[in-house]
């Protein structure tokens, strides 16, 4: 009884993927974000980061552009905060910030547990005043960690390095093989 109740479960999940992702695959969001002119390899620079195990990059239905970038820890996200590239792209697109004179991630708890830093952009035709020199309508740095739970039927969007307690994962049998998981 156990299995029917867990394949009952798997499909809903599945029709529920299927019915919040497929309007924005049908649209054609599924290509890579360019990055603003200017702007650096943020992404190149996060992968080659010690400590960074992942890192994707998507476009919303509403047009922000989405890097996810998984950290083995609060360190590892530290080290992506003071390496040269980001804190030129700091001092290059908000040069009146006064980033360095704040303690970045603060209420952070160094325990040792992953961080998930998700950083969304929204272009537009051209900077918003004196905060900045990116021709932007938003931007967002969010951090989050990992609640235990969850299903992963397949394969997971985290990297397989972050360990999330109680998650289920199970095999999708005769399911194609992505480039991510080949």
């Amino acid at each position: 009884m156990n299995a029917i109740k867990w394949l009952r479960e798997a499909g809903s999940v599945i029709v529920m993927a299927a019915l919040v992702f497929s309007p924005a695959m049908i649209a054609g969001q599924a290509r890579p974000p360019q990055p603003p002119p200017g702007f650096p390899d943020l992404v190149g620079a996060l992968k080659s980061t010690p400590g960074c195990v992942g890192v994707e990059v998507a476009r919303t239905g509403s047009g922000k552009q989405v890097i996810f970038a998984w950290f083995e820890d609060k360190k590892a996200a530290l080290n992506w905060y003071y390496s040269d590239t980001h804190q030129a792209a700091m001092k290059q697109f908000f040069p009146q910030s006064e980033g360095s004179k704040r303690t970045p991630m603060k209420d952070v708890p160094d325990d040792g547990g992953p961080v998930l830093a998700v950083a969304s952009i929204t272009l537009a035709d051209k900077a918003p005043g004196e905060i900045t020199t990116l021709p932007i309508s938003q931007i967002a740095i969010e951090l989050y960690r990992p609640l235990p739970g969850g299903l992963a039927l397949g394969g997971r969007f985290a990297p397989s390095a972050i360990k999330v307690p109680g998650m289920r994962e199970a095999p999708l049998p005769g399911a194609p093989k992505t480039g991510r998981e080949q």
